[in-house]
């Protein structure tokens, strides 16, 4: 049986590699393979590490950095999954995991999927009352962490069974006794492919984070869509920047690269300040394809660019939309095009520039292959060139989640009228080439014209002062809502009512009357730890008082 599932999802695999110069083709042909039982590890990582030396991660922390071939991940896997057993984790259990990029991320999460546990991968900077939230919501039997973070844990998880990676610590169960195990594991039985594999929570840049539910399938199959968007071929030096915890981290860390048979190279850096680390790899080590979040690529943009990785190939942004000025910089730069994606936790890629794309600068792309895409329009329900970008399900796609856990009444809007429902707005042009407008929370109408804040954003970004910015809509008594921006400043340029006249006259040259922005503030911009804007946050941050860097357009135009 494993061998056919290997054969079934190899040919799937081939089909997308073969067709990478050709989007189109792709789409028309390529077919999401079917299994009834499905094991990622057992059936795919397995036989793909046998014997194979070759690196699968290269994890690079300051100046070291580690090497652990294929072959050696599969063996440590197999004694992780044998040693978890003997620990009492079993079929079905949950298990919170909250490390840093550190080599046990990728052999802890390959022995779970060998023993059918479910991860639920979170970040080693959650707070306490989160952690605590996470482990009462997810139904959590078992928790995984540093030794660090254990000390400092003290009794939260008491109950459960508590594994510490590094140091021994008092009262936890020392993760280095699982390299004592024998390497051999024979799985307790046959993986469905619809069983349950990860728990997600989602960023909440608008509400309480949801619990997103992925299959044995949705994730590690549904990836393929991730591969072929960020052009990972076999043997490429993968570069992805993103934290364990994330479900970035399982997209372009995880599945693609070994999906692919590349290489990953990860960093095991401050996710706030990647950019050198990020420059020095890039050249370093040679890194052929690479993927990093908005956040990132803005900082780089601050960075002397001037030179060019040599042996980069393909460069991908996925999180947010990815203004077209960065793309223009980075382009200019390197010679290398920076291509859009777009995706969720609650999904795999769904849209993007593929590298047999040409490239539109400030659209997302075409859907990608696997996935049919419907605009509907958030009102009457009727499909369109504009509107809620949805997921057609009559052909089952399989990179969609399950559903959201223990939420019924959201999973019936999630999934109404045969679609998966993103929450965001695009519009489609006569060529098939999508655009992201904004969220459905984010989008407004301002003097009955609807206004999409990332359009606006990428005009501010265009200001040499201006390093990131944040438009949501705040009351007026005439429009009802006028655009506000919050933006944040290169260092050195001074909060001003000079510098707002400045960026302010820079926008209405070149936005619709209805589009200008009437208001302007500066200030850091608050995010979460996956780097995306807390808009509901800044919505609530307008209504405080004493705001002494906010500057009306209207006062400055006296």
């Amino acid at each position: 049986m494993t061998g056919d599932n290997h054969a079934t999802f190899r040919a799937a695999r081939d089909l997308l590699l073969a067709l990478r110069a050709d989007h189109d083709a792709a789409y028309a042909s390529f077919r999401w393979p079917r299994f009834e039982h499905f094991n990622w590890a057992l059936d795919w990582f397995d036989p793909i590490a046998r014997g194979n030396h070759r690196p699968a991660v290269r994890l690079l922390s300051g100046p070291a950095a580690t090497t652990v071939s294929y072959a050696e991940l599969a063996e440590r896997s197999d004694q992780v999954a044998g040693w978890l057993r003997r620990c009492g984790v079993r079929r079905g259990d949950r298990c919170l995991v909250m490390l840093d990029n550190q080599i046990e991320v990728w052999e802890v999460l390959l022995a779970a999927m060998k023993l059918g546990a479910v991860v639920i991968p979170t970040y080693t900077t959650v707070s306490a009352p989160d952690l605590a939230a996470r482990l009462r919501r997810g139904v959590v039997s078992h928790l995984v962490t540093t030794d660090r973070l254990a000390e400092r844990l003290g009794d939260t998880g008491r109950g459960l069974t508590r594994i510490a990676v590094g140091a021994p610590v008092r009262g936890w169960l020392p993760y280095r006794d699982a390299y004592g195990q024998s390497p051999g594991f024979v799985p307790d039985g046959p993986t469905r492919a619809g069983d349950p594999l990860l728990l997600y929570f989602t960023s909440g840049t608008t509400s309480r984070p949801k619990l997103a539910l992925h299959t044995h399938v949705s994730y590690p199959v549904g990836h393929l869509s991730g591969m072929y968007w960020g052009g990972v071929r076999p043997g490429d030096l993968h570069l992805n920047v993103s934290a364990p915890g994330w479900a970035k981290h399982a997209w372009s860390s995880f599945f693609v690269p070994f999906n692919a048979e590349a290489t990953l190279l990860a960093l095991d850096v401050p996710e706030q300040e990647p950019a050198r680390a990020v420059l020095d790899a890039l050249h370093e080590h040679r890194a052929t394809t690479f993927c990093a979040p908005p956040t990132v690529w803005r900082s780089l943009i601050q960075q002397d660019l001037r030179r060019a990785p040599q042996a980069l190939r393909e460069a991908g942004s996925v999180g947010e939309p990815l203004n077209p000025e960065v793309i223009e910089r980075i382009g200019r730069a390197w010679g290398v095009p920076v291509r859009d994606g777009y995706g969720q936790t609650e999904t795999t890629a769904q849209i993007g520039t593929t590298p047999g794309l040409p490239a539109r600068p400030g659209t997302m792309g075409k859907p990608l292959p696997g996935y049919r895409i419907t605009l509907v329009d958030p009102v009457t329900g009727e499909p369109g060139d504009e509107g809620e970008i949805c997921v057609e399900l009559s052909d089952l796609p399989v990179g969609v989640m399950t559903g959201y856990l223990d939420d019924e009444e959201r999973n019936a809007r999630t999934f109404a009228g045969g679609r998966y429902h993103t929450g965001d707005i695009g519009r489609r042009d006569a060529d098939g080439y999508l655009t992201y407008v904004g969220r459905t929370d984010d989008v407004f109408k301002s003097h009955n014209h609807r206004i999409s804040p990332f359009e606006l954003e990428s005009v501010l970004l265009e200001h040499p002062d201006v390093v990131e910015a944040a438009v949501v809509p705040v009351p007026d008594p005439v429009a009802i809502q006028v655009p506000k921006a919050f933006v944040t400043l290169c260092g050195g340029c001074p909060p001003t009512v000079e510098t707002a006249r400045a960026i302010l006259a820079h926008s209405s040259a070149q936005l619709a009357p209805h589009q200008r922005i009437r208001r302007i503030e500066f200030r850091t911009l608050p995010k979460t730890t996956s780097g995306k804007i807390k808009r509901a946050e800044l919505r609530a941050l307008d209504r405080a008082a004493g705001r002494p860097f906010e500057y009306r357009a209207e006062d400055l135009s006296a």
